[in-house]
């Protein structure tokens, strides 16, 4: 069995994650990990699985065409260790381009990392939700006078929180 990465585009319509789901676990496949959203109307998923690759792949061909389906081989599993405490940054004002790359420039300076982040476009209102994992010895208060500082020369708002722990 190969650990696979499948992901699936295309135009929303009821029934997609049925779809994908059922011809995958008619070959035996189980999810281990997906997500998906909506993008402009776009349905998007990503779904990490084990299974056999060419029957997965075969699996899911009849609905290429109507949908945009890849499926591919991973590698070994990559544990990701925390690096620190997680925090929630939220972003929002006027679009503009260049307020992801700025913002989590910001975070990558201080050597925190981004384990999960969405943004959407709601007339001319932006806004960036994203998980971020900063290290122990990140300097919070740089950081968020960064981020501020960064913030103003884009004309939008920004916080940093800590996260609230959900422990399972």
């Amino acid at each position: 069995m190969s650990q696979l990465a499948v992901t699936v585009i295309g135009p929303d319509r009821p029934g997609i994650i049925a779809d994908v789901t059922e011809a995958l676990a008619q070959t035996g496949v189980n999810l281990e990990d997906s997500t998906m959203t909506l993008l402009r109307g776009h349905f998007a998923m990503m779904i990490v699985c084990s299974g056999p690759f060419a029957e997965v792949r075969e699996a899911l061909e009849p609905l290429r065409g109507e949908l945009v389906i890849t499926v591919r081989e991973m590698g070994p599993e990559l544990a990701h260790a925390p690096i620190g405490a997680p925090f929630i940054l939220s972003v929002h004002g006027a679009d503009r381009p260049g307020i992801v790359s700025a913002v989590t420039r910001m975070i990558a300076s201080v050597g925190g990392t981004i384990t999960d982040q969405t943004t959407r476009l709601s007339g001319s209102l932006y806004v960036l939700t994203a998980e971020v994992e900063l290290p122990a010895g990140a300097e919070l208060g740089m950081l968020q006078r960064a981020l501020e500082i960064t913030a103003e020369e884009l004309g939008v708002g920004v916080t940093l929180r800590p996260a609230e722990s959900d422990d399972l």
